[in-house]
């Protein structure tokens, strides 16, 4: 790491959560060279498919405390 890095993440991590977010968003986003536009059609249809699921009742959202738990306990299962 460079210290002009070691500068920028020291005041990246200084920002709230939702700055934060956003800005990995916005670094993720710039490391994409090109968009398939179907896959991203297909990402817009399974988002609005999972909204209708958890609107509905049909499924129903676990806390991240519980997902991180049931994640963990996969994980040392392998």
């Amino acid at each position: 790491m460079t210290e002009e890095f070691s500068k920028i993440l020291e005041k990246a991590l200084e920002l709230p959560p939702e700055a934060r977010a956003a800005l990995a968003n916005s670094l993720l986003e710039s490391l994409e060279e090109t968009v398939d536009p179907s896959a991203e059609e297909e990402w817009n249809q399974e988002i609005a498919r999972r909204i209708e699921q958890l609107d509905s009742g049909r499924v129903k959202p676990v806390p991240w405390a519980e997902a991180r738990r049931q994640i963990a306990a996969i994980l040392n299962d392998r």
